[in-house]
This record gives C-alpha cells, sequence and structure tokens, in this order.
C-alpha cells in the first residue's frame, strides 16, 4: 500500500518519544532528523523536506510542546497539521461550469494511466447525475482511441471520436456534439508523450484555446517519485493546471510525489487512483492521508464507502440490530456483500489505524475465495443455526461442512470471526460516537 513503508518509520519515530516523559530539545531535533531521512528515503523533493523539517522544528520547540504533560502526542499533532498543510489543507473539488457544458481537460505523459482516469471520472461524474462525453483526441498513441471506447463503455457513457485526424478539429466537433445532444460535461482525453516536448506542448494549448476547459487535470503516476513533480512543474508552467490526478496510489508507491506536488505546483491534488477497477477513484483529503501516514487511520473514508455501497435504510437496520445486540449469521451473510462492494480488502483494512487497525487487520485476513466458502458455510445452515450460532455442535456442524464443501476447522473460524467482528463492531460503534473531532482516538 502507499506510504506503508513512510509511516512505518513515522510510527517507528513517535513511539519513542510518547514513551518520553518530558522532551529535551536534543531529542526532539534527534527525532526530526528521522523524519527528515523517512520523508528524504519516500522520495520526497529535498526543497520540500527541507522546508517542513524546519517549519516543524521551530514549531515543536514551542513552549506549549516543552512544557506539556504530554510532549510526544503533541509534537505528532504538530507534524500531523504540518503534513496536511503540505498536502493541500483540504479536499478541492471539481469546479462546474455556471453555463453547460462543464469541460475537464486531462493532460499528462504517457503511460501515466490518463485515458483509464478519464472513464474513472466518467462514471464518478455520472453517478453523480451527470451526462457525461469522453472525447478522443490521443490521435497518436496506438489504440489510445479503442482503449477510451472500451473504459467508456466500461463506465456507462458516450465516447466521441473522429479515428487519427487533427486533435483541435476533433475537440471542436465534440463541442457541437455535446451541444446537440445535451451533454452538460465533456471530458477530454489529451495525447500524451514519453517526453516533455515542444510540440506537445503546443498541440495542448490550441486545443486549451478550443475547449474552453474549467479544469485542466494533470494526470501523474505516483510510482514515479521525483520525476512526477519535474513533469508537474512543466505542466504547469506552459499550461496552468488546476488540479493534479493520482493514479497507482495503491501500488508499492513511497509516496514522494503526493507529498511534493503541492509545494512546489501550488495546485491541489483532487483525486487518487487505488485500483484497477472503474470505480476505484478516491477524492484525495490532505488530513485523511496525514492520518494514513502516521498510522492514526482514515475512518472517515471508510464511512463514505460504507455509505455508498450500503443504503441508509440498511445502515439504520444494522445499527438497530447491533444497539439491540441481536446481530446474526443472516446479517454477517449480508456484510459480506456489502464488504465485497466497498472494494479491496487489504485497502479497507489499511485504513484503520492503531489498535482498530490491527485487530480489523486480523479480522480481514481472508482472500476472496475464503469469502465464498464463507458464505457457503452459512447457507448452509437452518434459518435456526444462523439466528442461534450457540447451538452449532459437533454433529450439525459435520452436516454443515458436508453440505458447503468445507471443514469443521473453516466453520469453526467462521465463528470465531463473527464473534470478533460483533465485538469490534460495537467498539468501533462506541469510538465513532465518543472521538467526534478527535484525531485516530489520541484526544486531539
Amino acid at each position: 500500500m502507499a506510504f506503508s513503508s513512510l509511516s512505518e518509520k513515522m510510527k517507528h519515530v513517535f513511539s519513542k518519544l510518547t514513551r518520553s516523559g518530558k522532551l529535551t530539545e536534543v531529542e526532539i531535533k534527534a527525532a526530526m532528523r528521522e523524519v527528515r531521512l523517512a520523508l528524504l528515503e519516500a522520495d520526497v523533493n529535498f526543497a520540500v523536506v527541507k522546508d517542513f523539517v524546519n517549519k516543524t522544528t521551530e514549531k515543536c520547540m514551542g513552549e506549549e510542546v516543552m512544557q506539556s504533560l504530554t510532549p510526544g502526542q503533541q509534537v505528532i499533532k504538530i507534524v500531523h497539521e504540518q503534513l496536511t498543510e503540505l498536502l493541500g489543507k483540504t479536499n478541492e473539488k471539481l469546479s462546474i461550469s455556471p453555463k453547460p457544458p462543464t469541460v475537464y481537460m486531462m493532460v499528462g505523459l504517457q503511460g501515466a494511466g490518463k485515458t483509464t482516469f478519464c472513464g474513472k471520472l466518467g462514471a464518478m461524474l455520472k453517478g453523480q447525475g451527470k451526462k457525461v462525453l469522453l472525447v478522443a483526441c490521443d490521435v497518436y498513441r496506438p489504440a489510445a482511441i479503442q482503449q477510451l471506447k472500451v473504459v467508456g463503455k466500461n463506465a456507462g457513457v458516450e465516447v466521441f471520436e473522429e479515428g487519427q485526424g487533427d486533435p483541435v478539429k476533433i475537440a471542436k466537433n465534440a463541442l457541437k456534439f455535446a451541444e446537440k445532444g445535451a451533454f452538460d460535461t465533456i471530458i477530454v482525453d489529451t495525447a500524451g508523450r514519453l517526453h516533455i516536448n515542444e510540440e506537445l506542448m503546443t498541440e495542448l494549448v490550441l486545443v486549451k484555446e478550443v475547449v474552453k476547459p474549467i479544469e485542466i487535470l494533470l494526470t501523474v503516476d505516483a510510482m514515479t517519485g521525483q520525476d512526477a513533480v519535474n513533469v508537474a512543474r512543466e505542466f504547469n508552467d506552459k499550461l496552468d493546471i488546476s488540479g493534479v490526478l493520482l493514479t497507482k496510489l495503491d501500488g508499492d508507491t513511497r509516496g514522494g510525489a503526493a507529498l511534493s506536488i503541492r509545494h512546489i505546483t501550488g495546485k491541489p491534488i483532487k483525486f487518487a487512483g487505488i485500483g484497477e477497477k472503474i470505480g476505484d477513484i478516491e477524492a484525495f483529503h490532505p488530513e485523511r492521508i496525514s492520518s494514513r501516514i502516521l498510522g492514526m487511520g482514515d475512518v472517515l473514508t471508510i464511512i463514505e464507502k460504507a455509505q455508498a455501497a450500503v443504503s441508509e435504510e440498511e445502515m439504520k437496520t444494522i445499527e438497530k440490530r447491533m444497539r439491540e445486540n441481536v446481530f446474526t449469521l443472516e446479517d454477517f451473510l449480508v456484510q459480506f456483500d456489502n464488504v465485497k462492494k466497498m472494494g479491496n480488502l487489504d485497502q479497507i483494512m489499511e485504513s484503520f489505524g492503531g489498535m482498530m487497525g490491527n485487530k480489523a487487520k486480523a479480522l480481514g485476513r481472508i482472500d476472496e475465495d475464503q469469502m465464498k466458502r464463507n458464505k457457503a458455510i452459512i447457507q448452509s445452515m437452518t434459518v435456526k443455526e444462523r439466528r442461534n450460532p450457540e447451538i452449532l455442535k459437533a454433529s450439525r456442524k459435520q452436516r454443515i461442512a458436508a453440505g458447503s464443501g468445507t471443514s469443521i476447522q473453516e466453520i469453526n473460524a467462521l465463528l470465531k470471526q463473527f464473534e470478533q467482528s460483533k465485538l469490534m463492531m460495537k467498539q468501533f460503534s462506541t469510538m465513532g460516537k465518543k472521538g467526534k473531532g478527535k484525531l485516530g482516538g489520541l484526544g486531539f
């Protein structure tokens, strides 16, 4: 997962601070040196690291920290605030044109995932009630138009293309087509190159003049590190981009691009790609990313995914049943489907932090095949057994194992997971009620 290495290093640094009583100037400076090394190893731009560490050290040396009864937590709070500021403070939403259509122009180097992101963005906006048109202006890369057609089909949105013609003319004709078809949102997929050159930039400027986009969104591969920062700077200088889209943030990336781009360009990261599926797109929330990096978890993102996967009525029913302590294996069966709708299990578990994260990971160590077997186990039970799992003795388990094609050991593991899940959900519910406005349960 993204930031995992940086997160581990940060947690190691701060675990030493929180074990201490009063902190000395020497201890704070030593911790900041370790933070500096961790950021550099994460491929964060050197100038960004220097500025970040200087500002953070200065604040950590303040009287509020030095005289605090919990100086370690105060330092973590300051680092969290500085990381959040570095990443852009708050999530910045996409702008919408006061007069339709709203045009988004997608730019970036070849191989960054720009065309795929067109589909993800299109699917997301369609889900918000927009009538979306994708426009194929990448006429050079082999199969680019066909790729856009495929992602458009997966997203359930229409694609406008005129083959390998003049991108500027295609853009003009797309605007006319959109007006006739009453499309309120246009996403223009432009050409990329393996490197930045004058020819590429000239063409992009001409397309920009024609479509007059309300946003120019630069797609950047999060795994390219320092190169991503240089690319962002070049595109911003030539086109005045309005925002950045980070792809492959779910991969084994060190996170340097995400931590550097905002500082270098002054432009916000608006969305992140977190997987290969069309729905694997997330709004980029600086505070939540900071919390993930510092091991505090990202509960709000989990809640948003749950709300998207489960209707409000279903959530109220689940909450009521948990409150009344009548959560059964029938409810657990429904939850398997709901969790699958939320996306990758590893990513969900990664979003928890601290002790809750460890518990969540322990419960989440099942792959999709195991999930199918668990569903088969529950479906092989009688209604009475699902509602009263305590009656499941040896003879019943043997019958269920034979009926589901599983083993008694797997049935026992499922029942244990069910009991642990009930306990964790109660604790999670309590944390959600009591921890409003607090950061990661640390009382900030």
